[in-house]
């Protein structure tokens, strides 16, 4: 039976990445994609496609939630969730239905805006969604904040950030470190409570990589569904966002996003292991 698989995320308007990049991604993988909004993003295009962030309202999230809850949900991915009642009952949801092939992607800002996720936020990230991670799948930023330090410099901060998120609950914690590792590699860390994985692809530097993060985090979770284990979903969720970055284009002046259809087969995955 093919795999249902929910997103409880945001929109975004221009259908880059959000829950209009979870759908595409899970399409790509062949499971049934699945959503829960948990906001509205528009933007201007005649304010320099300054992002206007328009929320649901918690009950209205809950009703959604109650319908995907009763179709029989195999994983879900997080995204965007915009308030603490919010993640606090996505997290209840995820424990009283049992699932465990869980990806939380810890959005903490829309690209082109300054607004930082608000504390109260943070915190209910770190308690009340985190630990029902199978995967976590912060960037360098979004990373740092969950561990609480001021920024990531160096590869020793890098291993040591994975520890203390790991210690938050997150079975498996893939930070998304793009060159920090290597200039010349896109690198992500992957750390299981016992080793470091370094996963690495060729650096593809387009520009256009708007909902890269969302589509990373939406394959990880298909493929998880589709039972691959941690290791191997991540790595082909890595070949697949590295081709949908190669093939991203300029969508207009302002954004360009990945193109979810690049060929993974043509994109070398490496791992090491420390």
């Amino acid at each position: 039976m093919r795999k249902k698989v929910l997103t409880i995320a945001g929109s975004d308007s221009s259908g880059g990445a959000g829950i209009q990049a979870d759908l595409k991604t899970f399409h790509q993988h062949g499971v049934y994609g699945i959503s829960s909004l948990t906001t509205i993003v528009a933007m201007d295009p005649e304010n320099d496609w300054a992002h206007n962030v328009f929320p649901m309202e918690l009950s209205t999230v809950k009703e959604q939630l109650k319908t995907a809850m009763s179709l029989g949900i195999d994983a879900v991915k997080t995204g965007m969730l915009g308030s603490p009642g919010i993640i606090e009952h996505a997290g209840e949801v995820i424990k009283q239905n049992g699932i465990k092939d869980v990806v939380i992607d810890p959005v903490m800002v829309c690209k082109g805006t300054d607004d930082v996720l608000h504390p109260e936020n943070l915190e209910s990230l770190r308690e009340s969604l985190v630990p029902h991670a199978k995967v976590t799948t912060p960037n360098l930023f979004e990373a740092a904040k969950l561990a609480g330090i001021r920024r990531i410099e160096t590869v020793e901060q890098l291993e040591d950030v994975a520890k203390t998120i790991h210690e938050l609950g997150a079975q498996n914690v893939l930070i998304k470190a793009g060159t920090l590792v290597d200039e010349t590699k896109a690198t992500d860390l992957l750390y299981d409570g016992q080793a470091f994985h370094y996963i690495q692809t060729e650096q593809f530097d387009t520009g256009n990589v708007h909902g890269a993060g969302c589509s990373y985090a939406a394959a990880i979770t298909a493929e998880l569904a589709n039972g691959k284990d941690v290791i191997e979903a991540i790595k082909s969720a890595k070949a697949f966002i590295t081709a949908a970055v190669k093939e991203g284009f300029p969508l207009n002046e302002y954004v360009g996003p990945v193109y979810q259809k690049g060929d993974a087969n043509e994109i070398e995955v490496s791992v090491t292991t420390k």
